[in-house]
């Protein structure tokens, strides 16, 4: 496996990624991380390769030994005015300039990202399976996102959030046929799937 330390050398890179894409609620968080050139923890990785357990001993870690992180969320208002692929970029962006050290190059997990500051980006498909900064940044961008979750499903427990995390599960979409939707809830989304027959 090994994930690689950089993209670039000796240049101070940020790495960014975002939580929370495909949710039928909530925020869309994003975090952006500059790591030391010496950072080691063997279990970095791919957030969605970890267990939450995994994740909740890392977070720390990460944050205690970063050069640098920053965590943005932009909410289901501004999913819903600008979509969710504005939105993810936003948050990005906001992440980084959120940073207390300006970076000097940005790696990106995924495909798409506007270009930020006149800073250089490399965007990278499975970025956060094979970079050290993207790879903390999907870290801190899931754990954050799972917390504010978590909190809010104290509000609206029969959503499952704490379960879900906002996610489009056949338990979390009952809870909206049932109950119908909340303040959290994106309503440029699919929230329903489509009925394939009129119940009688």
């Amino acid at each position: 496996m090994g994930l690689q330390k950089y993209f670039l050398k000796n240049v101070l890179e940020a790495g960014t990624d975002e939580a929370g894409r495909g949710c039928l609620s909530g925020p869309v968080v994003a975090a952006a991380v500059i790591l030391p050139q010496d950072f080691e923890h063997p279990l970095l990785n791919d957030s969605k390769q970890l267990t939450e357990k995994q994740r909740e001993l890392l977070r720390p870690f990460i944050e205690k030994n970063a050069l640098a992180f920053s965590v943005s969320y932009i909410n289901e208002l501004k999913i819903d005015e600008i979509n969710i692929l504005q939105a993810s970029i936003l948050a990005m962006h906001t992440a980084i300039e959120k940073l207390s050290v300006t970076p000097e190059h940005i790696i990106v997990d995924g495909n798409k990202f506007n270009s930020f500051k006149n800073i250089p980006h490399k965007t990278i498909i499975k970025g956060d399976a094979k970079f050290m900064s993207i790879a903390a940044a999907s870290v801190l961008a899931k754990t954050y996102r799972d917390e504010f979750m978590q909190k809010i499903d104290l509000e609206f427990p029969e959503y499952y959030w704490k379960k879900n995390k906002g996610y489009p599960t056949k338990q979390h979409r009952e809870a909206i046929r049932k109950f119908g939707i909340t303040p959290f809830h994106r309503k440029t989304f699919r929230l329903l799937p489509d009925q394939l027959k009129l119940e009688l």
